[in-house]
């Protein structure tokens, strides 16, 4: 059966993380959905905003055994059916699971999002009292079968892909017994990575090449391990993929995942659940957290319980907090409102691009914009495309022409040309951001 994959206006909530990419390519419990979709046998076509299109093809599909197309699927019969897949679908293979017994059952049918247990009503303050809003989706279509002409239809009728949410429930299809986990606030990106890291940590092992080296402990070709490595695997599996590098003096806790060609600098303590994207360079402590590829935190300082997109750089010592002085959980401050998430340990979301000064503390739950650069103290959401310096009492607008540039230098050290197609990526992410920013009249100085 052909997949489809959709965005809908749920790629908004989640900014900064969906800012400049596809919702598909978010990782998640050391995979994002593209990729497992990927290892299936079916044909993956997708329908995205247009600005993504091409970094997505440039930057994902070459890691990819089935590549994603962003035409539509030639229809032989019209009564063929499609599976339509929300891109903000949590990766997990619970979900690739369900999704491939509906595809053996064939039938028309719609799958409702699955709550999480961080899923809360929103909290706003009142007069000093907490009120809950009512507005959070209740019911977000996470897959449907349908036909090749209803697709077809659906596609061709609303340009924009937020409407096709409304207009797959307008077909009224059977709604399935089945419900699938969606990413509906940047929290869940580290809710769900918590989740479901041992179970993809499973299908992991039991679909690559990998060599148990000692117990618990598994590698793939071209793996280089530093002298004086301590590993402990007690509470799950240290997988080590192909071409990575770890150096001496590290400490790995499992159950951990560290991605094709990264390279973990010495002294450095990765432990309980982290994934790291490929090639990357990561040092110093990392706890529970997701790092998209190419991110560079090469020097000491914490990172906790929160997900770092691409292009990231931390500079050395920049930490951050995953947990209030008083324990209690972690309330969000988001556009629309102060949402109660109910997890304990929660740290940061930082967007694709963002830099951080040396000594950078980012406190407890806070959303870093794409593009950013972030100096002292953090105590608030930081918007996209700033230089953000509040304790030294500016917060600035960062060129667009400086950040072209900077991509250009950070590229040119992977090896990695820079097209047009990443230049207007960056500038479309920067109109989209453009309600985001403080503006300031002088340039920051430091």
């Amino acid at each position: 059966m052909k997949i489809l994959l959709f965005e809908d206006d749920g790629i908004q909530r989640l900014f900064p993380a969906t800012i400049g990419r596809a919702a598909f390519t978010l990782s998640c419990g050391g995979f994002n959905l593209i990729q497992l979709l990927s290892l299936t046998s079916n044909e993956l076509y997708a329908q995205t905003r247009k600005y993504v299109e091409q970094t997505t093809l440039l930057d994902v599909n070459p890691y990819l055994p089935n590549k994603v197309k962003f035409d539509f699927p030639i229809i032989d019969d019209p009564n063929e059916p499609i599976l339509l897949v929300n891109a903000t679908l949590v990766p997990s293979i619970k979900s690739i699971e369900i999704l491939e017994q509906i595809i053996r059952d064939g039938r028309p049918t719609i799958v409702y999002n699955q709550p999480s247990d961080s899923a809360a009503a929103q909290v706003h303050l009142q007069d000093n009292e907490a009120v809950e809003l009512l507005d959070e989706p209740q019911s977000v279509v996470a897959a449907a079968v349908v036909t090749a002409q209803q697709a077809w239809s659906l596609f061709e009728r609303n340009s924009y892909p937020q409407t096709i949410q409304n207009a797959i429930v307008k077909l009224r299809l059977p709604a399935s017994p089945f419900q699938l986990p969606i990413f509906q606030r940047p929290h869940d990106l580290v809710y769900y990575h918590l989740t479901c890291f041992a179970e993809n940590q499973s299908y992991r092992l039991a679909q690559g090449e990998y060599k148990e080296i000692q117990d618990g402990v598994f590698v793939a070709p071209e793996v280089k391990l530093g002298d004086y490595l301590v590993a402990n695997s007690s509470n799950g599996p240290i997988i080590i993929d192909r071409g990575a590098s770890v150096g001496p003096y590290c400490y790995l806790c499992g159950p951990v995942y560290i991605g094709p060609d990264a390279r973990i600098i010495e002294h450095a303590a990765i432990k309980d659940r982290v994934a790291v994207g490929r090639t990357t360079k990561i040092g110093g402590e990392v706890e529970a957290s997701t790092i998209e590829p190419y991110t560079n935190k090469q020097h000491h300082g914490f990172l906790g319980h929160s997900y770092v997109g691409s292009w990231v750089n931390l500079g050395a010592g920049t930490c951050n907090s995953d947990l209030k002085n008083t324990y209690g959980t972690v309330v969000m401050e988001y556009p629309d409102g102060r949402y109660q998430t109910n997890m304990q340990f929660l740290g940061c979301i930082i967007g694709d691009f963002a830099k951080t000064a040396i000594n950078t503390s980012i406190f407890t739950g806070k959303l870093v914009g794409a593009c950013s650069m972030l100096y002292g103290y953090v105590t608030r959401n930081v918007p996209s495309f700033v230089n953000y310096a509040r304790a030294f009492g500016q917060i600035t607008e960062v060129s667009l022409d400086v950040l072209i540039a900077t991509q250009s230098r950070m590229f040119a050290r992977r090896n990695i040309v820079q097209q047009d197609a990443h230049i207007e990526l960056l500038k479309d992410m920067y109109e989209q951001t453009k309600h985001e920013r403080l503006m300031a009249n002088e340039p920051l100085q430091l």
